[in-house]
């Protein structure tokens, strides 16, 4: 049930939407289902694995799956805010690679691509994401590049000169575990062009930096925690982004909790941290934990 402007609280008046990373067990149709009773008001869907570890799903091209996720998706009336996700990699070539992907999400309703960084070539990165923010404007969808530090795009810096090169088309999207774990600001964030930020994600995670990258892929894939309850300044992160964009909720736990209880508490404590960043008396001194 959506709710109206009158009865909102402090937090609500956003789009939250629930990302698959958060409950990866489920399959798109199952995601769009849980995202409907856990109360947000959009989704976002993994057409393409992220690893060889997850399963793999007919999510290519109108199969009975898409099918039914598309029916779902239309009778909750959630908003799809993005697809994910797209390596761009030295051999990426980007029609024959990505169209059919596009065409999917375009069939489903989504506006953003969620894209990595794979290629230690940032000139050739540049050249393939120009290619595919125009190859994806043909959809009416927009790439947005992910900085990680385990990929070859590692911060924002990075990210920044590569958007640079590409000069319009794309966006930026800021994951709050990478962001900290990278050791960026919100004076960086702040400074970046407003067009740039379509959408956020958060999840918090502890204040104290993995020893190894393969800790930081660990918890970053698996381990974080529910926003609000570890050491990452979200309300200083959030409020440093433009105002009014959709906020995803990327928040992988270790938990045994079924997924529809998992995706509840991080809507919540989501909501929580949202409250904090919208209240304009807040200051510096209150933190979001």
């Amino acid at each position: 049930m959506s709710t109206s402007a009158e009865s909102r609280g402090p937090g609500e008046g956003r789009v939250l939407s629930l990302a698959p990373l958060t409950v990866l067990e489920l399959d798109p149709a199952e995601l769009v289902d849980c995202a409907a009773s856990a109360g947000y008001g959009a989704v976002g869907l993994r057409l393409i694995r992220a690893t060889a570890q997850e399963p793999l799903r007919p999510t290519i091209g109108r199969t009975p799956l898409i099918l039914e996720t598309k029916r779902r998706l239309d009778d909750s009336g959630l908003r799809l805010v993005d697809i994910e996700v797209l390596r761009l990699r030295p051999e990426t070539r980007v029609r024959a690679d990505f169209e059919a992907f596009l065409e999917t999400g375009a069939f489903l309703g989504a506006t953003e691509i969620l894209v990595t960084g794979n290629d230690p070539d940032h000139s050739r990165t540049a050249h393939n994401l120009a290619e595919l923010a125009l190859l994806a404007a043909e959809f009416g969808l927009t790439p947005n590049l992910e900085p990680m530090p385990w990929t070859e795009v590692k911060d924002l810096h990075q990210g920044v000169a590569i958007l640079t090169a590409c000069q319009a088309g794309v966006g930026l999207l800021v994951d709050a575990i990478h962001y900290h774990r990278a050791m960026n600001s919100p004076a960086e964030l702040a400074a970046l062009p407003q067009e740039w930020i379509r959408y956020a994600q958060i999840c918090d995670a502890p204040a104290e930096h993995p020893g190894t990258v393969a800790e930081m892929m660990r918890q970053g894939r698996g381990a974080r925690l529910l926003p609000g309850t570890g050491g990452i300044d979200l309300v200083s992160m959030l409020r440093a982004l433009p105002a009014g964009i959709p906020i995803s909720v990327e928040a992988p736990l270790l938990s045994d909790a079924p997924a529809a209880v998992r995706a509840a508490a991080a809507a919540r404590a989501a909501r929580d941290v949202l409250a904090l960043a919208d209240d304009t008396t807040w200051s510096s001194l209150v933190r979001s934990a």
